[in-house]
């Protein structure tokens, strides 16, 4: 029993972020199973399977709230199912441990520009009016669909940067349409892995631990990434990708300095430079919004319409003259 509330837990909290920053749900809830002794097909499997209900029900609030480009969704849907299908039968014969550090590098390169572009540039929105192409979507859900089935989470973590870098969405619907296909994704992924498995090692109570938490945590995080600045979101997407991926790293064969100190100094130098990020992030929101300046009254919470109401009293609130340099 305390492991099935845990796991509810875990469930809860993987899926409030997840539903607001587009990713951390699968990797999240896989690491709490690898750490209670499951092996890693089964435990990808396990979070997959619960990722069918938990992305189907963010996918229907993030729908709610607005936050989703359905053209987007099954333009890297589609082919982060078949990416997704194909790892699930590759993880279930081969592990994938090698290749964990060389994704981990290009993610934590990704992290880093996604963390400097919002803290100190902002949000851009000068390529919003254009097209997310195909030929740009399709490989990234591949890739991103298989990175998922075979590391038992990545869909967030490499398909929301590549959105977010682009320019070309507001960040609510980046994380919304990222969420909202990985519905596709979780069904293929558990498919693949019933298949090349079957239920072998599979704990199906704990299958319906996660997605309980997980139902719970989706549309309070659906609502949330409506009312966080793009800006915010964009520097605390950057910041989870730093983070995660160097702590991947310092545990890999390459450096070899998991569970000591220095990695407890590295993670903490990183987590401080995140906090002041962030904290860059809310103060230039706040200076440039009492400006008025249209590109963050238009897209800065999400909405492309703030409320009449809101805007006096949030422009008023924030009257400080003096400006970070950006």
């Amino acid at each position: 029993m305390p492991t099935i509330v845990l796991l509810a837990l875990v469930g809860l909290a993987a899926q409030l972020v997840d539903g607001s920053l587009g990713m951390a749900y699968g990797v999240t809830s896989t690491t709490l199973l690898l750490a209670i002794g499951t092996n890693p097909a089964a435990a990808s499997a396990t979070v997959h399977l619960a990722e069918i209900g938990t992305t189907l029900a963010s996918g229907a609030a993030h729908w709610k709230f607005g936050n989703v480009d359905w053209k987007v969704v099954l333009r890297i849907g589609v082919p982060g199912a078949i990416g997704a299908f194909a790892g699930a039968t590759f993880l279930s014969n081969l592990s994938t441990d090698a290749a964990k550090p060389v994704m981990s590098l290009l993610l934590l390169a990704l992290g880093v520009y996604l963390l400097v572009r919002f803290t100190l540039k902002g949000l851009r929105t000068d390529r919003q009016h254009l097209p997310l192409r195909k030929r740009f979507l399709a490989p990234l859900g591949l890739v991103a669909g298989f990175v998922d089935a075979t590391g038992g989470g990545g869909w967030g973590p490499v398909g929301t940067p590549a959105l977010l870098a682009s320019g070309r969405m507001e960040p609510r619907k980046v994380i919304g349409s990222i969420d909202t296909s990985e519905f596709l994704v979780a069904i293929a992924a558990s498919l693949g892995f019933l298949l090349a498995l079957g239920s072998q090692g599979i704990d199906f109570t704990w299958v319906l631990a996660l997605l309980i938490g997980g139902l719970i945590a989706a549309p309070i995080a659906a609502w949330l990434v409506r009312k966080v600045p793009g800006r915010v979101l964009g520097s605390a997407v950057g910041g989870v990708i730093v983070l995660t991926n160097t702590r991947t790293l310092l545990r890999s064969d390459w450096v070899g300095v998991g569970d000591t100190p220095t990695e407890g100094i590295v993670l903490g130098i990183i987590a401080v430079i995140w906090i002041a990020a962030v904290t860059w992030s809310v103060r230039a929101y706040r200076l440039d919004l009492a400006a008025g300046r249209g590109d963050v009254v238009a897209v800065g919470h999400g909405p492309a319409e703030p409320a009449p109401d809101d805007a006096p009293e949030l422009v008023v609130a924030d009257t400080d003259p003096a400006s970070p340099s950006r």
